[in-house]
């Protein structure tokens, strides 16, 4: 796995914040802070579940394969399962934050293109 993979938020996007709550060989708790506008791209893992709950705003939690789209606010959450494309992004006109839970598994961050294109 290569630092990429395991710091996606370093490399292949940016977001406002991204704070690593806990993180272990299996599992990672990170907070993450959405400015209006932002988005985590389309993406999928392959060995980790994600496990997303607001904690101010509201998160819009889109998927493909089937398409739906999740909008959660403080004191909602949802899963996107292991290989399953997502993006998650801010649906609000100012700062949203999540916490996102993602394992138990290895962690990898596969990106993928913008549907349509």
């Amino acid at each position: 796995m290569t630092d990429s993979d395991k710091r996606p938020w370093e490399t292949q996007y940016r977001v406002a914040e991204t704070k690593i709550v806990a993180e272990s060989a299996d599992l990672r708790v990170l907070e993450i802070t959405l400015d209006a506008g932002e988005a985590v791209p389309w993406h999928l893992h392959r060995h980790v579940d994600d496990h997303f709950y607001c904690l101010a705003g509201s998160i819009a939690v889109v998927t493909r394969k089937p398409d739906a789209e999740t909008r959660l606010v403080p004191g909602e959450s949802c899963l996107v399962p292991i290989g399953r494309a997502h993006r998650a992004a801010n649906a609000a006109d100012g700062p949203s934050r999540f916490v996102l839970v993602q394992g138990p598994g290895e962690y990898d961050f596969v990106p993928l293109p913008v549907p349509g294109r």
